[in-house]
């Protein structure tokens, strides 16, 4: 089935009328592959859907959007590039709904790195698309979420935020910001951080999937 991202599946083992969702959003310079490593990990009453972010670094690398570095090595990203593919995510996940039973009420976005950071911009733009977020070492920047966001109403979003200790790509005290945002908008939120680099250990997984289970009954 030809959508506005390329994407793989793994179809629900236990099939309802209308299943709930996870999308998954991979980081930069990486790919669809990526985080759909571990979908048979995941509950199985779930769509699992990894997208492919649409710009090409080649060599089966794609990003969200641009991330350029000046002559002094500071980093800059592409805010336009960003808001276009939060804009196209939003869309992609309209399209899902549309050719999947999916349950529109129960849409979970699983970010990492890039990934996060778009999951953050998706669910605080168009929170009645997105139910839950799994924000895996990223951070919340607002520059790229639509004007007067706070205005929104979360009451049916909660966020899992998760970062490593010693990350060298993305610092924590980046990532510990999100909490005193979300807390602001009363969006129910848990931050646990893990002695480990840019990455994902195994006990940050198995408390990521027990979140996904302790707040599914809630939506």
């Amino acid at each position: 089935m030809k959508l506005s991202l390329e994407y793989l599946i793994r179809e629900p083992k236990i099939k309802t009328d209308k299943n709930p969702l996870i999308l998954l959003l991979h980081g930069y310079g990486s790919n669809e592959q990526d985080l759909f490593s571990f979908a048979s990990e995941l509950p199985e009453e779930y769509y699992v859907i990894s997208a492919r972010a649409p710009y090409d670094l080649q060599y089966g690398s794609y990003a969200w959007y641009a991330i350029n570095f000046d002559a002094n090595e500071n980093k800059f990203s592409d805010h336009d590039q960003a808001m276009e593919s939060r804009d196209l995510i939003a869309n992609f996940i309209d399209e899902l709904i549309k050719n999947y039973p999916i349950d529109p009420e129960q849409v979970t976005l699983l970010g990492f790195s890039q990934g996060t950071i778009l999951s953050y911009s998706i669910a605080l733009s168009y929170p009645e698309k997105v139910q839950r977020v799994v924000a895996l070492s990223g951070y919340l920047n607002e520059e790229i979420i639509v004007e007067n966001y706070k205005n929104n109403n979360f009451s049916n979003l909660q966020m899992f935020v998760s970062h490593g200790s010693v990350d060298q790509v993305i610092p924590v005290d980046w990532a510990k910001k999100a909490p005193g945002i979300l807390d602001s908008l009363h969006i129910p939120n848990s931050f646990k951080e893990y002695p480990v680099g840019h990455g994902v250990t195994p006990q940050n997984f198995i408390d990521l999937k027990n979140w996904l289970e302790k707040t599914k009954s809630s939506i």
